[in-house]
């Protein structure tokens, strides 16, 4: 029997990515998620966005 198309994702994923957890007060998650509407984004891609500028002004990324 085939793989599946979510365990080919799952997969990929672990080999592809780190996961990190954020945890944030009550009621942060709601703004979060509202700021992140307002700039078309997930809320994962905005806060890996705040993150890559950030470390873009630092020595340790390498580019």
């Amino acid at each position: 029997m085939g793989k599946t198309s979510a365990e080919v994702k799952d997969r990929y994923n672990k080999k592809a990515y780190d996961d990190v957890r954020v945890r944030v007060k009550k009621g942060q998650k709601e703004i979060i998620q509202k700021r992140a509407e307002q700039l078309n984004k997930s809320v994962n891609g905005y806060i890996t966005d705040l993150i890559e500028e950030d470390l873009a002004g630092s020595d340790l990324l390498e580019e």
